[in-house]
């Protein structure tokens, strides 16, 4: 599919291997990205956005159209041909792998005749990352290639009748952008930790209520029984013979709790072939045998934790290579924040800070966009309360608890 407009361009690319690596790359992390200064998540490089990261999802046979996701790429090219903004999209035959949660609207659009699927989908895949969506580079073009972006997403929707468009994770001026668009807007929650100049585990843990910072020692300690060993691993320090291990916790782990895994074992093989250097993976040992671990990649300012897995079960010890040696990290390399993931009030209690996710959707059928732009309504609402409601559960000390201990309060 081709669209012309004025000036520009629209092209629909079904792989990334037909898309010119350095080309995207410039849109989706052009170097001096500008980003909103008041923007807990701004981020100057996300990996996921990255042409290794899709490439991989779609190359080891994770993503692609037999597993549900049909690669519909919508990329915007100037008169000379160079590409100005590019959008990465998939159609889907399904919402699994997506994280922003539509079952209940496909079942009603379906008990009521319709054809949910295929949706036109613009995300990561099985990646509940906030980043941009609309990868438009900088440039005298910008404003019109945005809006020529957001025209084709519209035109493959309806060249290939898919029900809707669904945009996953996205920053929040794009979100308010796509509202103004006709987009109907969508919140989610995760727990995020916010290093605030930490410069050590120790000096987090001195900012928290003296209970929270005994728990978090205990459990800490109590990971490391057994005689269970600990590595961070980076680069060219990661093997084969570490995904191998890494993959096994990976099947099982998943196995147990979603039934079927969605990446693929030669998807390790190609990140750590293409961007090892922006991988952190976390291994836990126990005898001179690996038995869990975790794995994260690094930002330019946020480190994100995506996967784990184990195949012996040990008290905390997902707590510890999920969240602590995360936020080791994150304060040794000067790291702003950490994002751990979809979901998990739990990370609340040990220094991860309620934050808001968007997403924004655009559904053809009017009867089913009418319920559902009343339903995001009072889901928003319960949203913005529920986040409230867990920021005064932080384990922060309380400026009573910071009085006392410039007092002398020497409780640990």
């Amino acid at each position: 599919m081709s669209m012309k407009g004025p000036s520009l361009r629209v092209r629909l690319v079904p792989s990334m291997a037909d898309i010119d690596a350095a080309a995207w790359d410039a849109c989706a992390n052009p170097p001096g990205l500008v980003v909103a200064q008041d923007d807990p998540q701004k981020e100057r490089y996300n990996p996921f956005l990255s042409h290794a990261f899709l490439l991989a999802c779609e190359a080891s046979g994770s993503a692609v159209a037999k597993s549900g996701w049909g690669g519909a790429h919508v990329l915007v090219e100037d008169a000379q041909g160079k590409l100005v903004a590019a959008a990465p999209a998939y159609l889907k035959a399904h919402s699994m792998g997506e994280y922003v949660f539509d079952w209940s609207w496909a079942e009603a659009y379906e008990r009521a005749g319709g054809d949910y699927y295929p949706k036109l989908l613009s995300a990561v895949p099985f990646t509940p990352v906030t980043g941009r969506r609309l990868l438009v580079a900088p440039g005298d073009v910008e404003a019109e290639a945005r809006e020529t972006l957001l025209a084709g997403l519209a035109a493959v929707r309806e060249k290939t009748n898919a029900s809707s468009i669904h945009v996953n994770f996205l920053p929040k001026a794009e979100w308010d952008a796509m509202g103004d668009a006709e987009f109907m807007k969508r919140t989610g929650k995760q727990f995020h930790f916010f290093n605030r100049g930490y410069g050590s585990f120790d000096g987090f843990l001195e900012q928290l209520a003296s209970r929270k910072r005994k728990m978090i020692r205990r459990e800490r300690k109590d990971a490391l029984a057994n005689d269970i060993s600990i590595e961070k691993l980076t680069g060219a320090q990661i093997t084969e013979a570490h995904w191998d291990a890494f993959y096994n916790f990976y099947l099982d782990t998943g196995a147990r709790k979603w039934g079927r895994p969605y990446l693929t074992r030669k998807f390790y093989s190609l990140i750590g072939q293409s961007m090892a250097d922006r991988i952190l993976l976390v291994m836990a040992s126990r005898n001179g045998r690996m038995i869990a671990g975790a794995i994260n990649f690094i930002g330019d300012d946020a480190l994100y934790g995506r996967n784990w897995g184990c195949i012996e079960e040990h008290p905390f010890l997902h707590f510890e290579l999920c969240y602590y040696q995360a936020i080791e990290f994150a304060c040794e390399r000067g790291l702003s924040r950490v994002e751990a993931g979809a979901q998990g009030e739990h990370k609340l209690a040990r220094g991860y800070e309620p934050v808001p996710t968007y997403s924004a959707h655009q559904i053809a059928d009017p009867r089913l966009a009418r319920a559902v732009r009343e339903f995001l309504v009072h889901e928003r609402e319960q949203v913005e309360e529920q986040i409230e409601d867990y920021a005064e559960h932080v384990p922060f000390k309380k400026a009573q608890d910071t009085a006392a201990s410039s007092e002398g309060d020497l409780s640990i």
